[in-house]
């Protein structure tokens, strides 16, 4: 009775991980099924690089907005990236236990807030703020970098904490036995013992912010236009999907699905290198 209650288990967990991958597989064939056609009419290079975004023209451009996608990111990763390494040092090595509990469900909670409520205060606070001090419309690549730069905190945060919480004690132990002071044990001894789960953090969280829709919708003014400045607005690959499938119909609906294959394809790269870096030592 107990080796089949184990078997039966391990079969209820095996239907259950396969489900998993299954709809992982699902999803993909029905992009790739949707959005294959338009790229092979169209050609990949001209659709990757071209200028254009005109679906009643038979335009269909995507360069404008990845380059609008990279720099919002790359603009999230600047502004979130050192304020979540810092937040996770802090809670790791200086804060007392009683402000680490307090502070580590309130960055849980930052998680779980609706991204439209991110946009929403975005758009009632940031962009106004963006305006009147560095001008220009507000709403731009640098409104959204720093919406996108708080939505990944949390994963910054979250994972580069556990993996310098999960270095032996020896390291700490023996370098400040060497006489160094806690700061230079922090900065020359811990942080590069935890590089690779700090690595993952950064990644995952900039995957976050590259998948990121109804937030920057809000924030980034949508032209389909190359920027010249970060006070410029853009459109990202995720934002011309959110606003234009509900009325997009035959090449135009498969060019939406075809931007969501490039989509698909970078955020897998950026998640397999995120596994590789984590499990490399």
């Amino acid at each position: 009775m107990k080796k089949f209650k184990e078997r039966l288990s391990g079969r209820i967990f095996f239907t259950l991980a396969l489900s998993s991958i299954s709809a992982l597989a699902l999803i993909t064939v029905f992009i790739i099924s949707q959005g294959a056609p338009l790229i092979a009419e169209v050609g990949i290079i001209k659709f990757i690089f071209g200028m254009e975004w005109a679906p009643s023209r038979g335009e269909f451009g995507i360069f404008p907005m990845i380059i609008g996608s990279v720099t919002v990111t790359l603009g999230a990763a600047v502004i979130g990236v050192p304020v979540g390494i810092c937040c996770s040092v802090f809670l790791a090595e200086f804060a007392p236990p009683a402000m680490s509990n307090l502070f580590r469900p309130a960055i849980q909670l930052l998680a779980g807030i609706p991204s439209v409520v991110y946009g929403f205060w975005g758009l009632l606070f940031v962009v106004p703020a963006v305006r009147n001090l560095f001008g220009g419309p507000g709403l731009s690549i640098l409104t959204g970098s720093i919406i996108l730069g708080i939505m990944i905190l949390p994963t910054v945060i979250s994972i580069s904490e556990v993996s310098i919480l999960a270095l032996p004690r020896q390291y700490k132990e023996g370098a400040l036995a060497l006489g160094m002071t806690h700061w230079q044990t922090i900065y020359a001894v811990m942080l590069p013992a935890a590089k690779s789960g700090i690595v993952a953090a950064v990644i995952l969280g900039i995957g976050r912010a590259v998948g990121e829709t109804m937030a920057v919708i809000m924030v980034l003014g949508n032209a389909v236009a190359v920027p010249e400045s970060i006070l410029d607005p853009v459109r990202t690959l995720t934002t011309n999907i959110g606003i234009e499938m509900g009325y997009a119909s035959g090449e135009h609906q498969q060019a939406l699905f075809a931007t969501g294959i490039v989509l698909f394809v970078a955020i897998m790269i950026l998640n397999s290198f995120a596994q590789y870096v984590t499990r490399r030592k």
